[in-house]
């Protein structure tokens, strides 16, 4: 079976509560909590983006963990929307920074950047 290049995905942050909120603004959905590897013990905290088992693309998740920075120059992960200009405004509204506003990748949709409450640069795509 032919699978995604992209499986999974970790963002990492160093404010849980404030990286929630802004993920949680920015989609209009809740995370949920995951049980880290090592269980209750592990000083690993992880919020699963939402997830369908059947749905197209990769899920993930926000990580904090020891010794893993948050910011620019890491992976870039793009998030699926309806019209990503309104997941910009949303940015904007909720303690992110918006580095790209939408713009054309014609025939493949509209992307923009922004950057998370964390530092992290996140991509926005759609097809609108």
């Amino acid at each position: 079976m032919q699978h995604n290049a992209v499986g999974w995905f970790e963002i990492y942050v160093q404010d849980m509560p404030r990286a929630r909120r802004f993920y949680e603004q920015l989609l209009g959905r809740p995370l949920e909590q995951l049980t880290p590897p090592g269980g209750a013990d592990s000083d690993l905290e992880m919020w699963a983006f939402p997830m369908e088992k059947e749905g197209m693309g990769a899920s993930g998740a926000l990580v904090k963990m020891p010794d893993y920075l948050s910011g620019p120059g890491g992976t870039l992960v793009y998030f699926v929307c309806e019209d990503c200009a309104e997941q910009v405004r949303r940015a904007d509204a909720h303690g992110g920074q918006i580095i790209k506003e939408k713009f054309s990748i014609a025939p493949y949709g509209f992307i923009a950047m922004v950057q998370d409450s964390e530092g992290n640069l996140i991509g926005l795509h759609s097809m609108q």
